[in-house]
């Protein structure tokens, strides 16, 4: 008789624990164990409890190869989700062997899990793991299956899969989820006092694994209502028409200033502040370093000599280096909407800025439009204030239109999804790759369904507050998608391109790289460890099989893009696993986590503009001024949105945390515990830097950037 001792750990999670019946089946390469439950006196399975058991087998079962985990009914309770930590086995020889779980199991199912030794698929070669592997892809293939949102989008996932499988399983959802309102047939209901309908079905319909968190939920809930409610009372939401004076915009969120918030609203009509967003603020991915004017800005010495000052001259500033663009092409033929039944506006400008001998960057010359001409003029720091500030407003509304569309939306959450989806599709648990990235895939799917359901659905806020509405989103992300390159999604490629590496005061710049180079040391060594040699990344099927579905599905197969659709060498894995990783938390991080701080003062973010770029000078008024700026209930409706999403809900996990111990081996753990040190390190210099700042940059602080995009 055999004696294996088990311990199984519950997750500490609310609504964690379990009544159903677990049941235990070792299976090792001379046989496998009878089905046993698992069984104490008292509650077996609370959240966050720790027990052990016993298994008794007839004879020893050599190596563990398989742990097969049963969850089924008990007695008359209904059923309920469980979510398993990990399982310990002790052998009768006292080997310890670790089989991470690290999942919900819902219903009544089995589950297989392998020991926590990370194998990719070349390094197996007993045909029952082999077979293991490929169920288990299977499996998830047909879980997780790709959706076209729309024509040249990144591929979504297809969350009406989950509710064909609920369906087939019969779960009761009806009982435990709240209901839609019987009135409105498409299951969309509101949340008390807030702006947008939400799609309760494709919310509720998710996979366990990838649904928020009952702690993270509640909490999104509660940034949520208060805000959104202050603003219904006091009829904001509600209220058309412009706005009186600017002074009255600075009362919508007066509960909820920033530093940051509030300095922006005093410095937001400076010309240093407003190059200095273009380092540090929510988009600083804009900016080029121009040798030569293009032909498209015809601007003269003349115009601007009076801002440059004696001493030097356009062309002598363009040979130093000094002369940068922000070029809104993508914005010159995008589709306009209609907001509280008035037409939109867009521009397309081109902003000409200067790098001045004290280090600041500051606009030199504004044009409206991509085609020069008599009706597009060149507004410049000379003219009138009102003509200056509302050229500076009008690019201040096409950096919204690029940044939350494109450089947030499409590139960090979207490419995310693609990322996730991949790995969720074409990995197995057990694979090192799996194991490095799925704690940065962490709540993006469900976050993505949340967003397409209650901002990108027809009639949902991006229409009720943005001047191009959903169909300007969908074309300006395909659009965008069209000319991402691989070059743009590598930090340090796309600053070595756009020429601002050596732009002072570029904090964006500096922090980004320290985290790069910390991510990238870290999967160099994770990469080493698994990887030998070139062949091995070429052999490992499972791997190319990850690379070629990102290519085919998250760049529609465009070769011009740059990116792989195979990895050749572990330099190239190495480099792409950085860049997946980055994305996914620090970039994220930067484009997302100061929307409310430089978006609250609306003047500085305008979503949509209600007259015309002025095709002469001299016009601007302040009436004209706050007839083009949204209106009050377009502009508290975007501000709601940017407090929501800069409020990071609980159940955190900052950037190299990691208390689901996917890895086992000795290695990689030390690793992980470098990593941590090096981050901490970078963290503590942010913070003795930020103590001389007038406004600090505190979003890629380590410790304030979540490890995946999950809000």
């Amino acid at each position: 008789m055999a004696l294996y001792r088990v311990c199984v750990t519950t997750g500490p999670y609310l609504m964690a624990g379990t009544l159903d019946n677990i049941f235990v089946t070792l299976v090792g390469t001379c046989g496998e164990s009878p089905k046993q439950r698992l069984d104490r006196m008292g509650r077996d399975f609370a959240s966050g409890s720790v027990q052990k058991y016993k298994v008794r087998c007839s004879e020893e079962l050599g190596e563990l190869l398989l742990l097969r985990l049963h969850k089924e009914r008990y007695a008359f309770f209904p059923q309920d989700s469980w979510y398993c930590s990990c399982i310990c086995v002790t052998a009768p020889d006292g080997t310890l062997s670790h089989f991470p779980c690290y999942q919900w199991m819902e219903g009544y199912c089995t589950i297989e899990l392998r020991p926590g030794t990370a194998r990719t698929i070349c390094q197996d070669s007993l045909p029952l793991l082999l077979d293991h592997r490929k169920r288990e892809l299977q499996a998830r293939q047909e879980c997780y299956r790709w959706k076209v949102y729309a024509p040249g989008f990144p591929r979504i996932i297809d969350v009406s899969s989950f509710e064909e499988m609920e369906s087939d399983k019969k779960f009761a959802l009806t009982k435990t989820a709240p209901r839609a309102d019987p009135g409105d047939s498409s299951g969309n209901q509101y949340l008390p006092g807030f702006p947008m309908k939400i799609d309760i079905p494709s919310l509720l319909h998710m996979e366990p694994n990838i649904r928020y968190s009952a702690t993270k939920t509640t909490s999104l809930l509660f940034n949520a209502i208060p805000a959104s409610l202050g603003m219904k009372l006091r009829g904001l939401l509600d209220r058309k028409g412009s706005w009186k004076k600017l002074d009255d915009i600075r009362n919508i969120m007066r509960c909820h200033k920033t530093l940051t918030s509030e300095y922006v609203r005093e410095h937001w009509c400076e010309d240093q502040f407003f190059g200095y967003q273009y380092l540090n603020g929510v988009n600083p991915v804009m900016l080029h370093c121009l040798s030569s004017l293009p032909s498209k800005l015809p601007i003269t010495n003349d115009m601007v000599a009076p801002s440059l000052g004696p001493g030097t001259c356009l062309q002598t500033e363009l040979e130093r280096g000094n002369i940068f663009l922000a070029d809104y092409w993508i914005l010159a033929e995008v589709p306009v909407h209609c907001i509280n039944g008035h037409p939109q506006f867009v521009a397309a400008p081109l902003c000409l800025l200067w790098l001045n001998p004290q280090g600041a960057l500051v606009p030199l010359a504004i044009q409206l439009c991509q085609t020069p001409g008599p009706d597009s003029p060149i507004f410049l720091p000379t003219d009138t204030d009102w003509d200056w500030l509302l050229a500076k407003t009008w690019v201040r509304n096409s950096e919204f239109l690029v940044h939350e569309n494109n450089t947030h939306f499409l590139c960090t959450h979207l490419l995310c999804e693609a990322f996730a989806m991949a790995t969720l599709r074409q990995l197995p648990l057990c694979h090192p790759i799996y194991k490095l990235l799925l704690p940065h895939t962490r709540y993006t799917l469900q976050v993505n369904t949340i967003a397409r359901a209650t901002l990108l659905n027809p009639e949902g806020l991006v229409d009720k507050v943005t001047s191009i509405g959903r169909q300007g989103l969908l074309y300006l992300m395909s659009t965008g998608l069209a000319h991402f390159t691989y070059t743009n999604f590598c930090l340090p490629d796309s600053l070595r391109a756009r020429g601002v590496l050596d732009i002072p005061n570029y904090h964006y710049r500096d922090d980004g790289l320290k985290i790069w180079a910390a991510i990238e040391s870290f999967v160099s060594e994770i990469v080493g460890y698994y990887y030998t040699s070139d062949a091995s990344v070429q052999q490992d099927s499972e791997l190319q099989a990850w690379v070629g579905e990102i290519f085919a599905q998250a760049f529609l197969g465009r070769e011009s893009s740059g990116f792989p659709r195979q990895l050749c060498t572990q330099g190239q894995l190495v480099k792409f696993l950085t860049a997946i990783i980055f994305n996914c938390s620090a970039q994220h991080a930067a484009v997302n986590s100061g929307q409310h701080d430089f978006g609250a003062w609306m003047p500085n973010a305008p979503s949509s503009m209600r007259q015309p770029p002025p095709q002469t000078k001299g016009t601007t008024t302040l009436k004209s001024y706050l007839d083009t700026l949204p209106e009050v209930n377009t502009t508290c409706n975007n501000i709601l949105l940017f407090w929501l999403v800069s409020q990071e809900p609980k159940d955190q996990r900052p950037l190299g945390t990691y208390p689901d111990e996917h890895f086992t081996e000795e290695a990689p753990r030390r690793s992980i515990a470098v990593f941590q040190n090096r981050l901490a390190q970078i963290s503590r210099d942010i913070q003795e830097r930020n103590r001389g700042l007038a406004l600090p940059y505190a979003y890629l602080d380590p410790p304030l950037i979540e490890n995946s995009v999950s809000i």
